[in-house]
């Protein structure tokens, strides 16, 4: 059994939980966030928070078990408090600006990149930087993720789009004989 699992998942005096057959349902202060999870996994509320339990014991079913407390975890967190990721720009011209849910990018391609922010994910852009948030923590990851994939940072001199906390291993250039 997962050790996730074990433990009852605790639920904040403003956030309400609704389960309807296996989809839950969870209202914050932020929004509401809903999923469905897997017919193997039973979920049920109870005085001292919500438990996750299998109802199949086939083994493909066991890793369900942690993910299922995970999401739900993520979700009852995201709706109390926005997830964000904050991705530093770096590179002579390299520029992000975003209007609306509009992200423009100039990144030494021939063309401005224009990606389309994610229902519910808000995009801030400050010199050399942006801060993507959002409720829900998988849609807030992946966009950053795409956002970065357009510049990765390279090893030489350490241009690209890298996120905050990301240490880039630096490589020696060329030496002169």
């Amino acid at each position: 059994m997962s050790r996730l699992a074990k433990k009852p998942i605790i639920i904040p005096e403003k956030t309400t939980v609704t389960i309807t057959e296996k989809t839950v349902s969870v209202k914050g202060p932020l929004g509401t966030l809903t999923r469905t999870f897997s017919p193997a996994v039973d979920i049920t509320t109870e005085a001292d928070g919500m438990h996750v339990a299998l109802n199949n014991t086939h083994r493909d079913y066991k890793a369900l078990l942690g993910t299922t407390v995970a999401h739900i975890k993520n979700m009852v967190v995201g709706v109390n408090t926005a997830y964000t990721k904050k991705l530093i720009i770096e590179g002579v011209g390299y520029k992000a600006d975003a209007k609306g849910q509009t992200l423009t990018m100039a990144l030494g391609f021939s063309h401005p990149v224009k990606l389309e922010a994610p229902e519910g994910v808000t995009v801030v852009t400050e010199k050399g930087s942006m801060t993507i948030s959002g409720i829900d923590k998988e849609v807030v990851g992946q966009f950053a993720a795409e956002v970065r994939s357009w510049k990765v940072p390279e090893p030489y001199k350490g241009k690209g789009i890298r996120y905050s906390d990301e240490v880039i291993r630096r490589k020696q250039g060329k030496k002169t004989a």
